[in-house]
């Protein structure tokens, strides 16, 4: 109940029920660009200040142990799943998708835990960068295979190297992870006296800063809502599932590699997210064959709803159990 009353959630709310009733409430597309690139970049100094104070010990690589197994484990099943109930390159793109991670859904899961005192490793954000490239680059090996059985060439004549290439590029070039992992470096570097430079811009404001982009963030996800409506039930049946029981098996493995309640709690957040911003981009350019619509509106209309409502709470609480 205290998430569903945390201001930021309830700004959400908000957004949400403005796009649903079609409001003519709008932010402007640069406007909600900078609040995410805000986000990252104060995520990722948090982060890095963190790190520059902890170091690195058995527990961090424990962390990104579990985060990358994740990654790599989450797309390659939900492929062998979904192949069985829609088509092979919409499979392709809900398991790019849901192997990779919402920036923006464990941004509120910090926010939780500060909220509720819960400490965790400054390590989780790196979690996050490391967990993005898995997934697009799985996606397109995939994609290749699809192309092969079904007789299809690729777009455009690419072959399978420069198609992996051009992920590897997108992955380490595009600007919402320079900025996160930039920012982390940032952190490391600066450690105590940056931090309390960057305190007003990085910590004072950020509560605000979030609640306004959730705002933003209700405001889409009402339209992609009603896209996923229309979708296949058993994509959609997947989109409200998966999380939970990706979120159960990292749960087990945080319990094998003694990872604290809070880690826990961030490890099970990304691996039960789903990617709507860089990896859709990606697959728009590397697989045209799945349709954008599929996948972006079940990411963003449901599970990021979910997750942002219901699943951070309930995460913490099996965290507690399994951890404390």
């Amino acid at each position: 109940m205290a998430n569903l009353l945390d201001p930021s959630v309830l700004f959400f709310v908000v957004g949400l029920i403005a796009g649903l009733v079609r409001s003519n409430l709008e932010i402007p597309g640069p406007v909600g660009r900078f609040l995410s690139l805000y986000l990252l970049m104060a995520l990722g100094l948090k982060g890095g200040f963190a790190i520059r104070a902890s170091g690195l010990d058995g527990a961090v690589v424990s962390g990104l142990g579990v985060a990358v197994t994740m990654a790599v484990v989450v797309p390659l099943a939900a492929y062998r799943l979904l192949n069985r109930v829609v088509g092979p390159f919409e499979a392709v793109g809900i398991a790019a998708v849901y192997g990779s991670v919402s920036a923006v859904t464990f941004t509120a899961a910090t926010q939780f835990l500060d909220q509720a005192g819960v400490p965790y490793g400054g390590h989780m954000a790196a979690a996050m960068a490391l967990m993005e490239s898995p997934a697009i680059v799985i996606g397109l090996l995939l994609a290749d295979r699809v192309r092969r059985a079904t007789g299809t060439g690729a777009p455009s004549g690419a072959s399978t190297a420069s198609r992996l290439r051009e992920g590897f590029r997108h992955t380490l070039t595009d600007g919402s992870q320079v900025v996160l992992v930039g920012a982390m470096l940032v952190g490391i570097v600066s450690g105590p006296a940056g931090q309390r430079v960057m305190a007003p811009f990085s910590a004072d404001i950020f509560k605000g800063m979030l609640a306004f982009f959730l705002l933003d963030m209700g405001t889409v996800a009402a339209g992609s809502l009603r896209t996923a409506a229309s979708q296949p039930r058993w994509a959609v049946a997947y989109s409200v599932l998966a999380p939970w029981v990706h979120a159960l098996v990292t749960a087990a493995l945080a319990s094998v590699a003694d990872l604290s309640i809070g880690d826990t709690t961030l490890a099970m957040v990304l691996a039960a997210s789903a990617s709507y911003i860089a990896v859709p981009a990606a697959l728009r350019h590397a697989v045209p064959e799945a349709t954008p619509g599929v996948y972006i509106g079940l990411s963003l209309g449901v599970t990021f709803p979910m997750n942002l409502v219901v699943g951070i709470p309930a995460y913490a609480a099996i965290a507690h159990t399994i951890a404390g």
